[in-house]
């Protein structure tokens, strides 16, 4: 019994099917709906707040930002990879950085192959600098509300990689293991996809969302999610298998991945030291008006 189900859960990549509709040539991948998926959750996870928290922004504010959010995601996390992945590749073929198909043996949907996490976080962190400050929004009230909900959208991206069969970990003997059909040498690796969804997307999203009520700071969660990202992406990192370019992406003992993880964790602590005597500005109607 042991055996079959070592057996079932080693393979399960191999069950799976990328493609969630056909039409003929025509194909469309679930990768390319967890991107749609993964802000949506974020967004009505916001609405909720909104509505049974009362909190003091509309609704009309928090979509507004949402389209200029997914926009400044898509644009970051594309020029990251690019830029720190085969840049000569993408100079001679510059329709593959914005193109959402794969014209090979016919018309496939794939969504934009290739998202860097650290790009689309700074494209989006550009994004909220300039829409909270058009709008005269205080963006610490602004970031209190939203960030709970980023790891919960961000659980279905590493779920997307997972389906695909990419960005999986280092060979191991580790009994969930699992064999992926895009790994040329068959071997049994680390299911890091796996781990990132449970420890990036699930695990932290229960810690924000405990401390989504806490009055302790403006910037409490912001701080905790750059830390905690930090931590547990560079950690994943160290058995994470490297791309056929990763030597072009270490910088002494750490990859670039680590590299922006740990300036995460100290922009963190640096937002925890600047903003913990701060005095706490409530983002609930109820607290402004009790």
């Amino acid at each position: 019994m042991e055996q079959i189900l070592t057996f079932d859960w080693a393979h399960i990549p191999e069950y799976i099917n990328p493609v969630l509709l056909s039409f003929g040539q025509i194909k469309i991948y679930w990768y390319g709906l967890m991107y749609p998926v993964a802000f949506l959750t974020a967004f009505f996870l916001v609405i909720y707040r909104i509505r049974s928290e009362k909190l003091i922004f509309e609704e009309s504010t928090v979509l507004d930002f949402l389209l200029w959010a997914i926009i400044m995601l898509i644009i970051g996390a594309r020029i990251g990879h690019v830029v720190s992945s085969d840049l000569g590749y993408y100079l001679s073929n510059p329709w593959k950085i914005i193109s959402p198909f794969d014209f090979s043996g016919g018309l496939h949907y794939t969504g934009i192959l290739g998202m860097s996490y650290h790009g689309g976080m700074i494209g989006i962190v550009l994004a909220y600098i300039v829409f909270c400050y058009k709008r005269k929004i205080n963006h610490w009230q602004f970031a209190d509300m939203g960030v709970p909900a980023i790891p919960a959208g961000y659980t279905f991206g590493r779920l997307g990689n997972f389906i695909n069969g990419e960005l999986y970990g280092k060979v191991t003997d580790l009994p969930w293991g699992m064999y992926f059909p895009t790994d040329p040498t068959n071997q049994l690796r680390h299911p890091t996809q796996l781990y990132e969804a449970l420890f990036e997307g699930v695990i932290l999203f229960v810690i924000l969302w405990y401390l989504r009520k806490k009055k302790w700071f403006n910037g409490l969660t912001l701080s905790v999610y750059f830390i905690g990202y930090g931590i547990i992406r560079f950690f994943i990192e160290n058995i994470r298998q490297p791309s056929p370019i990763s030597e072009a992406e270490y910088l002494g003992f750490m990859n670039l991945a680590q590299v922006m993880s740990v300036l995460m964790i100290i922009a963190g602590l640096i937002m925890i030291m600047i903003r913990k005597d701060k005095p706490y500005l409530p983002i609930s109607r109820e607290e402004n008006h009790g």
